[in-house]
């Protein structure tokens, strides 16, 4: 008993030094465990960064090698077609598009210059044909061409199977018959009264004059009752004929007479004959 009471203390002591014992080894072990894993988290985070980088540097040599932009959005904007072409075939490519541009700019340029020049060569045939126009009626010609059927243009005077040479006098003659025929018609009436003369002069069927044209007996009222003498003609008339003699014809080649319904006393043409159509008041006929 005095042996136990003597070492009581000793019992204590190794308890506290067996729990130190014990702790000891725990901290270590979780020291351990611990430095363990962040050894695994430093090694697994380092093998990522590698894995990344070596992802991004094959990516990045894989598009150089292509020849594409690094920028997957600035590929998406220029040509899609050219991520999977070599960088000498997109060249190429790019090249023939810039020529295909600049051939289609030259065809519009072409286009445009052509059109310019239909244009102004349109310009310049409506100011020729406006001066020749101006021309018929203010510039009678000397001579007429004929063929057996119809009176020429001038322009068409080597078709022309006889010709006739028109004096003043003539001229005169033949605006003063427009003008006592026609003076109150149409301008188209007019034109149509100077063509009925002169298809008569071109016909095998009336005489071969001007002058014997409009004086043949029975023809044309104006000369029996003395007005032919008596009128002077008029800017409308001058112009009538001048537009005749030069081949505007408002009446066709084989219309021979013309009368006014209204106004004639003999109806025999009228009435014998086809008619052709009727400007104002006077009625053509064949």
């Amino acid at each position: 008993m005095d042996i136990i009471s003597k070492n009581r203390w000793v019992a204590p002591m190794l308890s506290v030094l067996l729990v130190c014992i014990v702790g000891v080894n725990v901290v270590q072990a979780t020291g351990k465990w611990n430095e363990a894993s962040d050894s695994k988290q430093m090694t697994d985070l380092a093998a990522s960064v590698q894995n990344s980088a070596s992802s991004s540097s094959a990516g990045d040599r894989r598009m150089m090698a292509d020849g594409t932009s690094l920028s997957a959005d600035s590929s998406i904007h220029t040509a899609n077609w050219t991520a999977s072409l070599p960088a000498k075939d997109w060249l190429t490519a790019a090249q023939e598009e810039q020529e295909l541009k600049e051939a289609k700019a030259k065809h519009k340029a072409r286009a445009a210059a052509a059109a310019k020049a239909k244009k102004e060569a349109a310009l310049k045939l409506a100011k020729i044909e406006k001066a020749k126009a101006a021309a018929a009626v203010t510039t009678p010609p000397q001579k007429l061409y004929f063929t057996r059927t119809e009176l020429l243009n001038q322009e068409d005077s080597k078709l022309a199977t006889w010709s006739y040479s028109v004096s003043d006098k003539e001229l005169l003659l033949l605006q003063k018959i427009v003008m006592a025929e026609a003076e109150g018609e149409p301008y188209e009436g007019k034109v149509a009264v100077a063509n009925v003369v002169l298809n008569r002069l071109r016909s095998a069927n009336f005489p071969d004059t001007i002058y014997k044209v409009i004086y043949q007996k029975s023809q044309f009222s104006p000369v029996a009752n003395g007005r032919l003498k008596r009128v002077v003609p008029n800017e409308d008339s001058v112009k009538a004929v001048n537009a005749a003699l030069n081949g505007q014809k408002e009446v066709a080649d084989d219309t021979y007479y013309f009368l006014s319904l209204t106004l004639a006393d003999d109806l025999t043409v009228a009435h014998s004959k086809k008619k052709v159509k009727t400007i104002g008041h006077h009625t053509f006929y064949k």
